[in-house]
Formats: structure tokens, sequence, C-alpha cells
């Protein structure tokens, strides 16, 4: 076994969490997952394949993530970022036992490629592949940024690499289940979209660069996008991904993701901005008392829930 452990967020994963463990017992069995108190039997499962499991209470994603990195168990020289509905291949698996004790002193993160599955179909166009991101760092280097969506892994020092082989993102959910997941996603992207025009919180993220890293190129072309008229941004993002980037040669099920993910989700993030400044216009105290009794969210905060 690798000097690597995985930390795993979960809930109501029961569907998914054994795929995931398995393919990772292939490079540790040193994998720690913070459940959000299941109501399945996500957290038998995990244990009975030999995770180690604590849980606490769901605030946000990267509350909860760096809960995990100050509560690892595990004291290896390496953590991983897992999500529960991923799996790595075999591939991912050969080339991380052979590589990963020779990786240089200076390098303190590893890129993997994500590979998405929709309808068992590999969404391989419409510039969905490869998508980089990092998933692998050493110990006490990395945090994972505190910011309402798309949070990345922060690292404090130290220069990255790229692995060659992928990562798996498989959701054997329904697609009600992706719809309804997306609209709950939905209100948190309005939230990042309008921290960018109106920096309630004023935290530290990674550096906006076109030429950087994945996630400095995503932070980028974010800030672009949430200074794009409202409407118009849906339109312009769907038929770069499905013309321009080839999306339309994925096929009926490339289709469907296309227009859900690249338009449908964008607009209806559009259209729940609108009723924010329909209901209470644009000022900026305005807007945080609105998100803090209408959604019981504090957006100077995204680690604290309000009561409502």
């Amino acid at each position: 076994m690798i000097d690597l452990s995985v930390i795993i967020l979960t809930h109501n994963e029961s569907k998914h969490i054994g795929r995931c463990i398995q393919s990772l017992l292939q490079v540790t069995d040193k994998i720690f997952i913070v459940d959000s108190f299941s109501t399945d039997n996500t957290v038998a499962i995990a244990e009975s394949l030999g995770a180690t499991v604590v849980q606490n209470p769901w605030v946000s994603y990267a509350f909860q993530f760096n809960f995990g990195i100050r509560n690892n168990p595990f004291q290896t020289q390496w953590l991983m970022r897992m999500d529960a509905d991923e799996y790595i291949t075999p591939e991912l698996a050969a080339e991380l036992n052979g590589s990963l004790a020779q990786v240089p002193e200076s390098v303190s993160g590893l890129y993997v490629k994500r590979r998405v599955i929709f309808m068992d179909k590999w969404i391989h166009r419409g510039g969905y592949y490869p998508i980089w991101l990092l998933r692998v760092w050493r110990r006490g280097l990395g945090i994972c940024e505190e910011l309402w969506m798309d949070e990345h892994i922060k690292l404090s020092s130290g220069t990255t690499a790229q692995l060659q082989h992928d990562i798996v993102d498989h959701t054997l959910n329904n697609l009600t289940w992706w719809t309804q997941k997306h609209n709950n996603y939905a209100i948190r992207e309005v939230i990042d979209l309008l921290n960018i025009k109106y920096n309630f919180d004023d935290k530290e993220t990674v550096e906006p660069s076109f030429w950087g890293t994945q996630e400095q190129r995503t932070r980028f072309l974010k800030i672009k996008y949430a200074n794009m008229p409202l409407f118009t941004r849906p339109f312009i993002y769907f038929t770069y991904r499905y013309f321009v980037k080839l999306g339309f040669l994925d096929g009926t099920k490339g289709l469907i993701w296309h227009v859900l993910q690249g338009f449908w989700y964008r607009f209806l993030v559009d259209a729940k901005i609108y009723e924010v400044y329909h209901r209470v216009g644009r000022d900026k105290e305005a807007i945080v008392t609105h998100f803090r009794t209408e959604y019981g969210k504090d957006l100077r905060n995204p680690n604290q829930s309000v009561r409502i």
C-alpha cells in the first residue's frame, strides 16, 4: 500500500460508496469518511469495507471537507479527495502505486483527469474531457477553499504535476434526483456569482488566471461569466459547448447532458438571480438580508447556517 489516505464526504450514498471504496483498495486501505448522518446503510457498507467513519453535521462542503482534513486519523504523507459517486480506474491505481513514492519533494500537489459518465455514456466532448482537478496533495499543504460553489484544494506551497489516468464521476441515481440536486446547487451558484460582484465574504481563493491551472482558469472564466448580462450567458455558454466544442457528437445522451447541464442549469441560476433583484433590488445589504431570511444563509460566512 502506498503512503496515501483518502477523504470522502457522504450522505445517503449507499448506491455508490461500495464501488468507490473497492476501487481505492487497489492503492490504500486508509479511507476516512465524514458522514453527515446518513439515514440509509452508507455507514454500514463503508465500515464493512474497512473505512473509518465519523459523523459531523453538514454546514457546507468546504467546512465538512476541512473538518475531514483536520481530523484525518491517518498520518500519511499524501491525502486524496474523492466524491462518493466517483471511482478510480485500474490504470490510475497502477500509476499511483508505481509513481507516488518517486514524486519529487518540490511537488506538493497532483492533478488527475475526471471522466464524467451520464446515463452510462462517457461525455467525451463539449469541453468536458479532460477536466483536470487537483485531487492528491501532501499532508499539511492543502485546504479546501471556503466558497459557495466549485470549491478547490488550495496549496500553501510547492509546485504541481499531472497524473495521466482518470477518476470517473458516474452517478447511479435517476434523472429526477439529478435535476433536484442541480436545483439545490443553483442557489449556491447564485450566491457565488453575486459574491463576485458584491464581495460579501472577502474570502481568499485561488488566483484567477486564464493561463494558469485548471482551477485558476475556471475562476477567471467564472468572473468573466458573472459580468455578462443575465439570460444571454446561458445561450452563449450552451452554443460554445454544444457546437464549438462539438458536444453534439456525444449523441442523444450527450444532448440531454449538454442541454440540462450547459443550458437549463445556467438559465435556472439566472432566473434565481433575477428573482433576487426583483424582490429586493440590487443593494448589497438588502441582498444579504434576503438570503438570511429566505434561505437561512449568511453570505458573509459560507460555513455558518442561520436559523429561520
